[in-house]
């Protein structure tokens, strides 16, 4: 693919996560895009395309009558965890096709306190599988997390690893919403909610939005002094047999995550290799999450996790960082908005301008991932 033909990341913006009952999902979805636009040196006129996504906060293609009435072509999207990154798949395709040369993706949620609130028959299921308290996601996440930690020999200790290091890169992190770091053992001696997972190796429903402009080719260069290229983005959902969030069936032999298939195919179209990554976003709903995430998309073989974070690997000065900006962990999950905010925390750590750890080295490899219901994951990789 020639340099004409790429598509880039030239400005991002980002409303900090957390909760603020003054403000609407609305409100914070302008307050990310002017701030996308300013960081891209471009008005809201010269957006030629644009995608949204929210899952219970309003019609994203409404923001034109904040943002301005310029006919743009506004696309909707709603796909669970991988809204936000469907939104920059439908961005980016848009700009190869020829539609525009600069576009617009914006992601935001506001949600309620407590578990998310999820019908069973919006997924296929019937209310039978609702009263088994499985539409609950701290009991399938737990359930997995239990099951995955058996089969490799992994100890308990290494969820409050995970969350613990959240924690301290939220800590760092203007834009996260949980700023106090927590020990491990603090972690492990929380409430439990579902074993083995305590309340402080999940995350919270949040709010929050972010976005992205992205350029086509020389414009980009035009526009950014070091545009971030999308080397590549994958979409999989469900193969037979496996066993995800709220697809209520257990395969009795091995079986694929999409999660597997998403970075297989990323790495491919992208050129590179998982050993190539220098920092990386991965989906931690919870920690169990991120530990088995990590082995899926082949940034560590399956049962080395313990020896990675104990070593320190996963940091921001480690080998592999993971989450440099807390991830869900540390910033709650506005579920349209989270795919962005790891957009846009790696394109940050590109281009050597992270708001909290910066990773050192000047890293030219980045890599995103999501997950969620009822089985789709999403992987990018982003190179400079």
């Amino acid at each position: 693919m020639s340099r004409a033909d790429e598509v880039y990341v030239v400005g991002c913006g980002m409303r900090p996560f957390g909760r603020d009952e003054g403000v609407t999902g609305m409100d914070m979805a302008e307050h990310a895009v002017r701030e996308a636009l300013a960081d891209a040196g471009v008005a809201w006129e010269d957006i030629g395309y644009a995608a949204g996504g929210s899952d219970v906060s309003g019609k994203p293609d409404t923001l034109v009558g904040r943002l301005g009435l310029t006919g743009v072509p506004f696309v909707n999207v709603q796909n669970g965890c991988a809204t936000g990154a469907s939104t920059v798949l439908a961005v980016a395709t848009a700009l190869r096709a020829g539609e525009a040369s600069l576009g617009l993706a914006v992601g935001f949620d506001k949600h309620e306190r407590g578990a998310f609130k999820v019908s069973a028959a919006r997924y296929g299921l019937g209310d039978w599988y609702a009263e088994t308290g499985m539409m609950l996601t701290t009991q399938f996440f737990a359930l997995k997390t239990q099951r995955y930690l058996y089969e490799h020999g992994i100890p308990e200790r290494a969820l409050a690893r995970v969350a613990a290091r959240a924690f301290r890169n939220g800590s760092r992190h203007p834009l996260a919403w949980r700023r106090k770091p927590l020990t491990e053992q603090e972690i492990l001696d929380s409430a439990e909610v579902s074993p083995p997972l305590t309340q402080y190796m999940f995350c919270s429903p949040g709010q929050g939005a972010a976005a992205l402009v992205l350029a086509l080719g020389d414009r980009a260069f035009d526009l950014c002094e070091q545009p971030v290229r999308l080397a590549s983005l994958a979409f999989r959902t469900r193969r037979f047999g496996s066993f995800e969030v709220f697809s209520p069936w257990l395969p009795p032999g091995p079986h694929h995550s999409p999660s597997v298939d998403a970075a297989v195919a990323a790495f491919r179209t992208a050129g590179l290799r998982p050993a190539d990554v220098q920092v990386a976003q991965l989906q931690d709903t919870d920690s169990g999450s991120e530990l088995i995430h990590l082995a899926e998309t082949g940034l560590c073989g399956h049962g080395e996790q313990e020896e990675l974070l104990a070593a320190g690997a996963t940091d921001p000065t480690g080998r592999i960082p993971v989450n440099t900006d807390g991830g869900c962990l540390a910033g709650g999950e506005p579920v349209g908005a989270s795919g962005l905010r790891q957009f846009h925390e790696v394109v940050r750590q590109l281009q050597g301008r992270a708001p909290g750890a910066q990773v050192p080295g000047a890293p030219r490899v980045g890599f995103t991932h999501v997950y969620g219901a009822p089985g789709i994951s999403a992987c990018s990789v982003l190179t400079v």
